[in-house]
């Protein structure tokens, strides 16, 4: 070996124990910045959100588009919905919700090799609990790293709230149309009732929204749509859920 050679492994040498420092502390920096502004999952068994990351980022689109943000959203207690609309929203979102852990392991399987079938990353699967917490504080994104934050949200709220606590505070926010969230403000738009005077009907034309909310809505007359609503009522047909659950 050179001189030469020799110096320049003597600085490769010396130099790899640095970065190798320096990523180390730039992966400590990102885990205390996720811990200072990782949300307080507790707090939720008490009191409803002030807002979510889905009323905010439409509240933003909004403003770039240079219209004035106009949210419907009016927080109503579990009781006061319609057990109609738990069960539309439940058979439609989430069937086993009531009996799994945040997680649907037969979905996960089906969403995978659907994915691998087409090459494509894994699409659905997400039960009524991890969209709530994407809903709550993330984003529409398929990011690998949104999808991890996702999970362990996900876990946290099926450790620190009962399973009647985060569908009382799914339906309370999820999007029904644009602008409008939430179970009261949308049984209030498009019926002009209250959500504990909702029918089945009514219900799973709700229920119908939720994958695509722009589109698809009450008073849409599209044949997707309304294929989608008659789905869900066979559904609520088909699939029992125990009145205690619902009320």
């Amino acid at each position: 070996m050179t001189p030469r050679s020799a110096k320049s492994s003597s600085r490769s040498e010396r130099l790899w124990p640095r970065l190798l420092g320096l990523a180390l502390l730039a992966a400590l920096a990102l885990v205390a910045w996720e811990a200072a502004r990782w949300p307080d999952v507790r707090a939720l068994a008490a009191r409803p959100p002030a807002s979510t990351a889905f009323i905010d980022r439409y509240r933003a689109m909004e403003r770039r588009a240079g219209r004035t943000p106009r949210v419907q959203w009016t927080w109503v207690a579990y009781g006061r919905i319609a057990p109609a609309l738990k069960h539309a929203v439940v058979v439609a979102e989430d069937a086993s919700f009531f009996s799994h852990r945040g997680f649907a392991a037969d979905e996960i399987r089906e969403a995978l090799d659907k994915a691998v079938k087409e090459l494509d990353l894994p699409r659905g699967a997400s039960t009524i609990t991890q969209q709530l917490a994407k809903n709550l504080w993330l984003s529409p994104s398929r990011n690998p790293i949104r999808k991890v934050k996702e999970a362990v949200l996900t876990w946290q709220l099926e450790r620190a709230l009962t399973k009647r606590r985060i569908l009382e505070l799914y339906l309370n926010v999820v999007e029904f149309g644009p602008g409008v969230y939430g179970a009261e403000a949308a049984a209030r738009h498009y019926f002009r009732k209250p959500a504990a005077e909702l029918t089945e009907h009514d219900a799973a034309q709700l229920a119908a929204a939720l994958p695509r909310p722009s589109a698809w809505h009450p008073g849409v007359g599209t044949r997707g749509y309304r294929r989608y609503v008659e789905d869900i009522r066979r559904r609520m047909e088909r699939i029992a859920i125990p009145a205690r659950l619902l009320q």
